[in-house]
């Protein structure tokens, strides 16, 4: 298998040539839009089943066990766990876009490569990243700024989650396959059994046996299993150019090089977002629980918004995928602004919804009247300037359809990282509160989407100005 996709993978290296097998792909010939919102919805809902497993942690873990418990399935150990599972999902991405690419010139034999190697990676870097968190999850905690009283539940929490790794990277990995091909429902089927299997267990671990946050994490762990093993299942029995044959489970390196390639600055733009969040959630901690407490809450609620964003963004990637595949440019480019335009109208509806009656969403994680008044204020802080941030997704998920990763990756650098970074090394000192802290947001955002918008006009594969 090796030989053979090497020489294949020499002659491809540059193009990839559409092949008639006389099926039709509704992505690269329907109606735009419906396409796009036909693609959308299932990634949206599965994205908020997905959101839903820490919600429900939260949510139990913060009625039934207290605030300190709250803190400890959110707040820092949310934020690792952003920060390593967002790095191999944004590495897996390359896998995604070569085999949208490839599916959407019907090149049978390079998916099955793409597939096989995938799912290779995915496994081996489940098992690394579980044995390296569970032996620095105190360690990263504590550096985090954690307080006290909640770093012996955090570090609970974080060493079992990890001990799930291998199932919550197998099902992403498996679930980016069957998006880039088109299938965007089953992988939603599969995330609502795993979701409501996660409420029950929480339900028995943490309220019927008492079991603290160990039982809200060992409960997702489990249901996080029981996603993978399903989406395996459907893998191995499509008949489809996809099909995962359980003997060919393989890495090769060549293949390894290409989905690389393009997912490394991926998954580097999805650690400098995250980077820049654990420098926020150090200085956060360092106001104390209750603000902890409103921040994790108000982390539940903004994944809203970021759900319905992500989903365009993942929209737009398979799209612009399978149509650079088909070779039909002007079809790809008429997506990106359309995908944009509908991006646009769901920001201003979630923000107006959220502004105005965001407070009763708090009200589902705690009782507490300091957090909830905490929460209420960094939530009509923020909510206004979600606009900000748009063009960034749809723009950056365009160019990664077209293998483009590494220029994103180096404007998120310098206006996302950077730019953050020295916003809260130099301001925050002189004047020490949450609106200093939250302010980092709208002003990397709006650096960043200009950056974006001047590459994507001007310089970018998308629009047709590089050859």
């Amino acid at each position: 298998m090796s030989k053979e996709m090497s020489g294949k993978l020499m002659q491809d290296e540059n193009n990839i040539k559409v092949t008639d097998m006389g099926k039709s792909n509704a992505i690269t010939e329907g109606v735009i839009w419906k396409q796009l919102l036909l693609f959308f919805f299932p990634i949206l809902f599965g994205t908020f089943f997905q959101q839903l497993y820490n919600a429900i942690d939260a949510i139990i873990v913060g009625r039934y066990v207290g605030k300190e418990a709250l803190s400890a399935v959110g707040g820092s150990t949310n934020t690792v766990i952003q920060l390593i599972v967002g790095f191999f999902v944004g590495l897996s991405s390359g896998a995604t876009v070569i085999i949208s690419q490839y599916y959407g010139a019907k090149r049978q034999e390079m998916v099955g490569y793409a597939v096989h190697t995938a799912i290779a990676f995915s496994v081996i870097a489940g098992l690394a990243m579980s044995a390296a968190g569970i032996l620095t999850a105190p360690a990263v905690l504590k550096a985090m700024n954690t307080p006290e009283d909640v770093l012996g539940p955090s570090v609970t929490f974080l060493r079992i989650y990890y001990l799930g790794m291998v199932g919550n990277l197998v099902y992403n990995i498996g679930a980016g396959i069957l998006r880039a091909v088109g299938d965007a429902k089953r992988p939603l089927y599969f995330l609502i059994v795993s979701c409501m299997t996660n409420i029950v267990l929480d339900m028995l671990f943490v309220v019927g046996l008492g079991m603290g946050v160990a039982g809200a994490a060992l409960a997702t762990i489990i249901s996080q299993a029981l996603s993978a093993v399903l989406v395996i299942m459907l893998l191995a029995r499509t008949k489809d150019m996809h099909r995962l044959v359980l003997r060919d489970i393989r890495l090769d390196r060549r293949m390894l090089a290409r989905i690389i390639k393009i997912g490394f600055p991926a998954g580097m733009q999805s650690i400098m977002y995250s980077s820049s969040n654990v420098i926020i959630q150090a200085g956060i901690n360092s106001l104390g629980t209750d603000t902890v407490a409103a921040w994790t809450a108000y982390s539940k609620i903004d994944s809203i918004f970021w759900m319905i964003v992500s989903a365009f963004g993942i929209s737009v990637t398979t799209f612009v995928g399978q149509n650079y595949g088909a070779g039909k440019k002007e079809r790809m480019k008429k997506g990106v602004r359309i995908c944009m335009a509908m991006t646009f109208a769901a920001t201003f509806l979630i923000s107006f919804v959220l502004y105005f009656w965001g407070i009763y969403c708090y009200r589902l994680f705690t009782t507490d009247t300091a957090v909830i008044r905490i929460g209420v204020q960094m939530l009509r802080f923020l909510v206004p300037v979600y606009f900000t941030y748009v063009a960034i997704e749809i723009l950056s998920g365009a160019l990664r359809g077209v293998g483009d990763s590494w220029i994103p990756m180096i404007i998120c650098l310098i206006g996302i990282c950077s730019l953050r970074v020295i916003w809260l090394m130099l301001a925050v000192p002189l004047r020490k509160n949450i609106y200093t802290i939250m302010f980092s947001y709208p002003l990397t955002w709006v650096v960043t989407t200009i950056l974006f918008v001047i590459y994507y006009l001007f310089f970018s594969k998308v629009k047709g100005r590089q050859k």
